[in-house]
């Protein structure tokens, strides 16, 4: 087993690898205690090579690594590619190009939305994955040879599923379709983490624009002490903490020392201080500045019907063309579609509209009806109805 752990092996084994059309790649990684992914290993297989990549390894310059991931003669195989994309643009500020996501792929070519690795290399490999060391401590060493076995069953499966699903997608012709996912994947901003952005990224809702200005702020201050300290958010200031403190807007120690989600002396430290000037800027915030509070009202029953509608033809096509669902449409984009019209949407663009956005928008407009013939959802065109009922309307539009 080639267990990289010196330069000139990396230098080697890199000058090997790029004269292969397509490489397997995976990532072992831990961020339990960080901010930040920790690297701990990298695996890759193409052809007749295998190699495991020790990246805690004393000295290891992994700098060959990453110009092997931007080389564009040399195709990236990736399952579920994005945090192996992060850590990469994290370590090294690049992103991985040209690259191939067999879990989307597998999604548009028909598998499900749910379809795990272990089942994918099940299904189009007949081989059963092994997941003894699955929730392995990575960084821990030495890595045994179980573990090691481990890491590179994954890469080498991977690169025997990427030609099985490489001919779905061409014969489906539906290759065209990948590639805007993966447009996205390889998009640097979908790697930027912009500390004044990530109060979007917290569920609780809060009830009034000035607890909403505060919370922006505080979001703001621990997302960038996380960072800084490379800790999980939740070490600087737990959820629940950041809404009680929105909530209350406390202006001095004591009012802040009274919160019941913060522990006995957390008011008279550093970060104390720190939150305390936090709400201050939040108080003194631009209201322009501040987006309307979502409150989370009901859909009128008109719209809701509409959503319903969608959905029945959402899943009726996803199943005709063989699509997981969630990869066409999600169901905010759907109520979106229901309340608004045609907006910018992701569903509203590419194949997506021609698979199923334009004529989402038709039924909402009431320019396309369903109906059940011979137990499948079709599309008919209303004028197809005016003369009476479903057995007399004529041959539907086509099936949904």
């Amino acid at each position: 087993m080639n267990l990289i752990t010196r330069n000139d092996e990396l230098a080697e084994a890199c000058a090997r690898l790029v004269s292969a059309p397509y490489i397997a790649v995976d990532t072992e990684f831990m961020r339990e205690q960080t901010f930040w992914p920790k690297l701990c290993l990298v695996q890759i297989a193409a052809g007749g090579t295998e190699v495991l990549i020790d990246s805690l390894a004393p000295g290891l310059d992994l700098a060959p690594l990453f110009e092997l991931m931007v080389n564009e003669k040399v195709l990236k195989v990736f399952h579920s590619a994005r945090q192996d994309i992060e850590i990469v643009h994290h370590l090294a500020g690049v992103i991985p190009h040209p690259i191939f996501d067999t879990q989307v792929a597998a999604m548009v070519c028909g598998f499900g939305e749910a379809v795990s690795y272990s089942m994918l290399v099940k299904r189009l490999l007949n081989r059963n994955l092994d997941k003894t060391s699955r929730f392995t401590d990575w960084s821990r060493r030495p890595l045994s040879d179980r573990q090691l076995t481990y890491a590179l069953g994954d890469v080498t499966h991977l690169r025997d599923l990427y030609p099985r699903l490489r001919a779905q997608l061409d014969k489906s012709e539906r290759a065209s379709w990948l590639n805007e996912e993966m447009a996205v994947l390889t998009d640097p901003a979908t790697y930027e983490l912009h500390p004044e952005q990530a109060w979007r990224r917290l569920k609780m809702r809060v009830k009034t624009p000035k607890a909403l200005a505060v919370l922006m702020e505080l979001a703001a201050w621990r997302e960038r002490e996380a960072q800084t300290q490379d800790v999980p958010r939740a070490r600087i200031l737990k959820d629940e903490a950041l809404y009680d403190i929105a909530s209350q807007t406390p202006r001095t120690q004591e009012d802040l020392g009274s919160l019941r989600t913060l522990h006995n002396g957390f008011a008279r430290s550093m970060r104390g201080r720190a939150v305390l000037e936090a709400v201050a800027r939040g108080l003194e915030r631009d209201p322009n500045t501040i987006p309307p509070i979502e409150r989370g009202e009901p859909m009128p029953p008109e719209a809701q019907a509409v959503v319903d509608l969608l959905r029945v033809l959402l899943k009726a096509r996803a199943g005709r063309h063989g699509v997981a669902p969630k990869l066409i449409a999600t169901s905010d984009e759907l109520e979106e579609i229901a309340r608004s019209g045609d907006v910018d949407l992701p569903v509203l663009r590419g194949w997506r509209r021609k698979l199923f956005g334009d004529d989402a928008l038709a039924l909402k407009r009431g320019e396309l009806a369903l109906a059940i013939k011979d137990g499948e959802v079709t599309v008919l065109e209303p004028e197809a109805l005016a003369g009476g009922d479903l057995q007399s309307a004529g041959q539907p539009k086509h099936k949904a």
